[in-house]
């Protein structure tokens, strides 16, 4: 039998983005290898057709690149902790466990009450996974981080929809709190981030996505290493080959030519000192 969700706001995205990767996943030509984000789809009672078109690569191409940031850490930190922030109905922790790491390192989620009570429900579980149901804003998060063996913030879809404020905030106490550790988000550029403040992004006639109120380019991601203290390197990260010659060719084109710097959007990878 089915589970009811019923989420709002922000953490309706987490829906949105796992049909995304499950229809991805389900491809037999899919750049991605997720089963339990089928398994979730498949868990779930939810009207996705009211995000309107969902078979595209975007989000799956996202998640990769993530996943291999992540994995580049672990490689040299087996057994360190990966902290996922606003973590949705991502299976990272899954798909990183099935590479090639190792079961050595720990994973915190944070995020609100009713996402993490659903992933609780609906996930299988794991003594390596710990769960702080609140708001990353939140930072008491901090305190239940092993910092031993290493640190890995992921922030994939969180700070965008955050106020420019409150997102810079968080990116200065993970690199106050965690020096030696890496921290890698996504961003809009500036100008996506406005589209989205005014309302005008609808994805079907029945969802609109939700306010951004914060963007950033690669080039003003670049200047964090002069502005936030511990900040030691920041890198932007190329997005994963997708499929098909045409998409692959703008993800290149994109990242090679400084001109469009101000048009696309950041995927940003810093180096805590």
């Amino acid at each position: 039998m089915k589970m009811n969700v019923d989420l709002s706001g922000v953490s309706e995205t987490a829906l949105l983005t796992l049909q995304v990767r499950a229809h991805e996943a389900r491809r037999a030509d899919g750049i991605i290898d997720d089963p339990m984000a089928v398994q979730l789809v498949d868990s779930i009672e939810f009207d996705f057709a009211k995000f309107g078109y969902t078979r595209r690569q975007d989000m799956a191409v996202r998640a990769l690149a993530f996943d291999g940031a992540t994995r580049d850490y672990l490689r040299v930190h087996p057994a360190a902790t990966v902290v996922a922030l606003a973590e949705g109905l991502q299976t990272s922790f899954y798909r990183l466990d099935a590479a090639d790491v190792g079961h050595r390192f720990r994973w915190l989620t944070v995020d609100f009450p009713p996402v993490t009570q659903l992933r609780e429900k609906l996930l299988p579980p794991s003594d390596r996974v710990t769960v702080c149901a609140q708001s990353a804003l939140d930072y008491g998060w901090m305190d239940r981080v092993e910092t031993k063996d290493g640190v890995f913030i992921t922030a994939e879809g969180l700070l965008m929809y955050l106020e420019p404020t409150d997102a810079m905030g968080l990116i200065t106490e993970c690199a106050r709190r965690f020096p030696g550790g890496r921290m890698m988000f996504d961003l809009p550029p500036s100008w996506f981030a406005a589209l989205a403040r005014r309302g005008g992004l609808w994805t079907s006639t029945r969802y609109r996505v939700p306010a951004m109120p914060f963007g950033m380019s690669p080039s003003e991601a670049a200047r964090l290493v002069d502005v936030v203290p511990g900040v030691r390197a920041v890198h932007d990260v190329a997005y994963p080959r997708g499929r098909g010659r045409v998409l692959n060719a703008v993800l290149s084109g994109m990242q090679r030519i400084p001109v469009l710097d101000p048009v696309r959007p950041s995927l940003t990878l810093l180096e805590f000192g």
